[in-house]
């Protein structure tokens, strides 16, 4: 059996950490019969180099805890795996997918019910990352049966800033971000100074998000079987 590797983005907010550590136990305990890793693409320990040696060279899945496309999904995460030497495959990021549109209803609350939800992201430079963040929105605003608008506090694309003020404009007198982010860290404290009344605590380690990783996984898994 594939061993399976959660690749975080890493920060160096120990809270995002354990965040993800938590998120990974909640893997393991649905499915004891599987190893899972945990390995970080920069800045935190384990790297993916480290957690290939700790855990051996394959066959393995990396699932990256990412929540769209980009260049740690296309590029850098790959490019690790090749240079440690793994017997490895890399699925697809996990978003976006109507898993998360639960997730972000639970970590919103009572909130959903504010006159506008805005889905707030870290933001990316690489358009397939902005079109999954666009497809978050829309999978978000059918579960709350409304439109949901989306910004971001980093790279290109509506500043969510502006976008809480643009609906406050339009009449919203309560305004909520669901964070579309794994983890605590740099980019939650700025959702949280954007100007919404709420802001939505990160997906974190909740079981909906420990189902999608390991469907990621079994999405992937025939092709390691095949090459094993």
């Amino acid at each position: 059996m594939a061993v399976l590797l959660g690749v975080a983005h890493g920060t160096r907010d120990p809270a995002g950490a354990r965040v993800v550590g938590e998120l990974l136990s909640l893997v393991r305990a649905a499915r004891p019969e599987l190893t899972v890793g945990e390995a970080y693409a920069e800045v935190a320990s384990p790297s993916v180099g480290e957690a290939v040696r700790e855990l051996g060279y394959g066959p393995l899945v990396a699932v990256p805890l990412l929540l769209g496309r980009g260049y740690h999904v296309q590029v850098d995460i790959p490019e690790q795996l090749a240079e440690a030497g793994a017997d490895a495959v890399v699925s697809r990021p996990l978003g976006p997918h109507p898993e998360l549109a639960g997730t972000l209803l639970d970590r919103l609350g009572e909130a959903a019910q504010a006159d506008a939800v805005v889905l707030g992201a870290a933001g990316s430079t690489d358009p397939r990352g902005l079109a999954d963040v666009r497809a978050a929105a829309r999978q978000l605003g059918r579960a709350l049966g409304r439109p949901v608008q989306f910004g971001f506090v980093g790279g290109a694309g509506p500043v969510l800033a502006d976008v809480v003020a643009e609906v406050r404009r339009g009449g919203a007198r309560s305004v909520a971000v669901a964070s579309y982010l794994l983890a605590p860290g740099f980019f939650q404290r700025r959702l949280e100074s954007a100007g919404a009344d709420f802001t939505a605590r990160p997906l974190g380690a909740h079981q909906g998000l420990a189902r999608l990783i390991l469907r990621r996984y079994d999405e992937v898994g025939f092709r390691v079987r095949e090459v094993a």
